[in-house]
């Protein structure tokens, strides 16, 4: 081990390079939670691809370089956006009246097409694990839609409530004035349609753990951003995900390079250390196009 180990420290391979950049995070202390941390995204939108593929076999490349230069345990996760709310019906799956009525509800929430999983959401996790399974990865699988209704994500939340401000002053930097005047890190789920709402808050109370808003009838509600009542935007979920769970190392996409300040940003904001990322290039369709989960 010890040669192949020297070789590893020296090689100018990429998934070598990135995995010493993950090793030094650690050059002085191992990780207090006892293993590095490996992440990679899913949005169930759709059926996974080969971007899907792409993105778990560069990570699980990395994380075996990274094997092979320490001892440090390894896992890694599959972390499965579900929570997001339906924004449009995807063109490749039957029953679309159905879903158009279930548009901007949770993906866990709006019923399976196909009538064979508990939800949607459900439908198309069960595809992506099915999906990695037939190559052999080894990963961990969590779905955000049990990451926040188990409370696992409530004591970052509950930070997130503190430290709002800060989150607001990241996230306004980087959007339009008239998307500043809307905008919130907080994404109400109606207590009675189940929509996910974008709506400005009115209040957000640290020390209850709570938000209060105004629904699309001008219904006022204050709901505890604990037990699954929210969500957080896409970009303040990235951060906040990482601090949660303790990231070392997440690729994305070359779409998602922009937002990395943002993400970081976030992250640290929240008390924890930003992971390493890498980023790369897309696959295209015969369009030159970037390959759609909801067109297959």
């Amino acid at each position: 081990m010890s040669s192949l180990r020297d070789a590893a420290m020296n090689s100018k391979a990429w998934p070598f390079e990135e995995a010493r950049r993950v090793l030094k995070r650690y050059e002085k202390a191992p990780p207090a939670k006892g293993y590095v941390l490996f992440e990679t995204g899913y949005g169930p939108s759709g059926l996974p691809h080969i971007g899907t593929f792409g993105e778990v076999q560069r990570t699980t490349m990395i994380r075996r370089a990274f094997e092979i230069i320490s001892d440090i345990p390894t896992r890694l996760i599959c972390f499965s956006d579900d929570v997001d709310g339906m924004r449009k019906v995807p063109d490749n799956v039957p029953q679309q009246e159905m879903l158009k009525a279930n548009l901007q509800r949770p993906l866990t929430s709006v019923p399976d097409p196909f009538g064979e999983y508990e939800s949607f959401g459900h439908h198309n996790n069960a595809m992506l694990r099915r999906f990695l399974d037939t190559f052999g990865f080894e990963y961990e699988f969590i779905s955000a839609t049990e990451f926040y209704k188990s409370g696992r994500f409530d004591e970052v939340l509950l930070r997130c409530c503190e430290r709002y401000d800060a989150i607001m002053k990241i996230m306004l930097a980087s959007l339009r004035e008239e998307r500043q005047q809307t905008y919130s890190a907080f994404l109400p789920i109606h207590p009675e349609t189940g929509r996910v709402l974008y709506v400005p808050m009115k209040e957000v109370n640290a020390t209850d753990g709570t938000i209060t808003f105004d629904d699309e009838d001008g219904r006022e509600w204050t709901l505890p951003v604990t037990g699954g009542n929210v969500k957080l935007q896409w970009k303040p979920d990235f951060g906040a995900r990482w601090a949660a769970l303790g990231v070392d190392f997440e690729m994305y996409g070359k779409d998602h390079s922009t937002n990395t300040p943002i993400y970081d940003g976030i992250c640290e904001a929240l008390g924890a250390k930003a992971p390493e990322h890498f980023t790369y290039e897309l696959f295209l369709d015969e369009h030159g196009q970037k390959i759609s989960k909801s067109k297959g």
